[in-house]
């Protein structure tokens, strides 16, 4: 079985009793920075990890092909009610990104807000890792937000994760082009510190690298 923090019968616990203060309920500023900063104007992105589905939506919007999912099929229903609302289309789908099969056909960008961070062993982000690269079109982008071992103690708040078990599973498969330590939010976790994570999928020689 998954640790516990990437059990996804919890992500689906705590979507159903609405316990999701990491959802901002607006865009995250990191990704509106991310989407200026590397140009992405156009092209498909694969989110893990929706949640509400307000980063999709905002996404959609700008005309990005956006293919939405979680873990929790109430995070999925409440993401469509979301993208429904904003008058926007995208697919939508629950899927355990470590486990099930993954969708058949690949992206420009991987993005994820607060999911990479959950998972507690090196096994498991490397599959993660793994998994991203077989999904990203080589030079695809890789977005991610997650909690950091700076900063004080505390009892809540995203996961903490060092540089070098970030590093650690991410090689060989992205170059590393930011990753860069900032506050989680603005919100309930602005005193919370946490790494922005931009990565590119190398260019291998062979590009037929399968994860099971």
């Amino acid at each position: 079985m998954s640790g516990q923090l990437s059990d996804p019968s919890r992500w689906e616990h705590r979507y159903a009793k609405d316990d999701i203060p990491w959802d901002l309920g607006t865009p995250d500023p990191y990704l509106q920075a991310f989407v200026a900063d590397y140009s992405v104007a156009s092209g498909s992105v694969l989110e893990i990890g929706c949640g509400t589905g307000t980063n999709a939506a905002w996404m959609a919007q700008r005309g990005l092909d956006v293919y939405a999912t979680d873990v929790s099929p109430t995070a999925v229903q409440r993401a469509k009610e979301t993208l429904q609302q904003a008058g926007v289309r995208c697919t939508v789908e629950r899927l355990d990104f470590l486990n099930d099969p993954l969708p058949a056909r690949t992206f420009d960008v991987l993005y994820d807000r607060a999911v990479f961070h959950v998972f507690q062993n090196l096994t498991e982000r490397e599959r993660f890792v793994q998994r991203s690269a077989q999904v990203l079109k080589p030079g695809g982008l890789w977005h991610s937000l997650l909690g950091s071992t700076d900063g004080p103690e505390r009892d809540v708040g995203p996961p903490r994760r060092s540089a070098v078990e970030i590093t650690a599973a991410i090689e060989p498969y992205f170059e590393i082009l930011t990753l860069n330590a900032v506050a989680f939010d603005q919100g309930r976790f602005g005193d919370v510190r946490a790494w922005n994570f931009v990565g590119r999928r190398r260019t291998r020689d062979d590009d037929t690298m399968v994860i099971p």
